[in-house]
């Protein structure tokens, strides 16, 4: 099984269980904190993903170091305890709050830019994110300078590419055919 597809399935039982307990919200602030606390933290990281350290010491760890979480999140440690895959828990983190936003009708766009956006471009792309989505949409900006200029939006598995660097490949395939 895959890790993507076993953090969804994990994210969606952790979502049951959290709103079967009237703990959705809290257990999707814990995950928004674990989420960044092992984006941010190369050395959580690698012991995480160190498959020579016991899964014991990795929930003893996680407990300690996430230890004012919700007890439904401190039940996805055990879960990944019991079956020894503690290296998809930040993917189970990010699936979760995808799964809760969802659930709320909420749905984020990543808008890839050359420079930060300013409030014209903004207003651009929420007029294209209208064509894509009716759900309250949060915009996510992701600087990148490969991409020249324009943007790219992507919702969900939705893609629209009005970037600079997109029109010149194009027109290079364009000409050499």
């Amino acid at each position: 099984m895959s890790g993507t597809r076993a953090a969804i399935r994990y994210a969606k039982a952790i979502l049951d269980s959290a709103l079967t307990n009237g703990a959705a919200q809290d257990v999707y602030n814990d995950m928004a904190s674990i989420a960044s606390t092992i984006e941010g933290n190369e050395e959580l990281n690698t012991f995480i993903l160190n498959p020579t350290i016991g899964v014991g010491v990795k929930e003893a760890a996680l407990t300690e170091v996430f230890a004012n979480v919700n007890g439904v999140t401190k039940s996805l440690f055990h879960l990944l305890f019991e079956n020894k895959r503690f290296e998809i828990l930040a993917d189970v983190a990010s699936q979760y709050k995808i799964q809760f936003d969802e659930m709320n009708g909420l749905e984020v766009a990543k808008v890839t830019t050359a420079i930060p956006m300013d409030s014209a471009l903004e207003a651009k792309v929420s007029e294209k994110i209208k064509e894509f989505s009716d759900k309250k949409i949060t915009i996510q900006n992701i600087v990148d300078p490969s991409i020249i200029g324009g943007f790219i939006l992507r919702i969900g598995d939705k893609q629209y590419n009005a970037s600079i660097a997109n029109r010149l490949q194009v027109l290079k395939r364009e000409f050499s055919n």
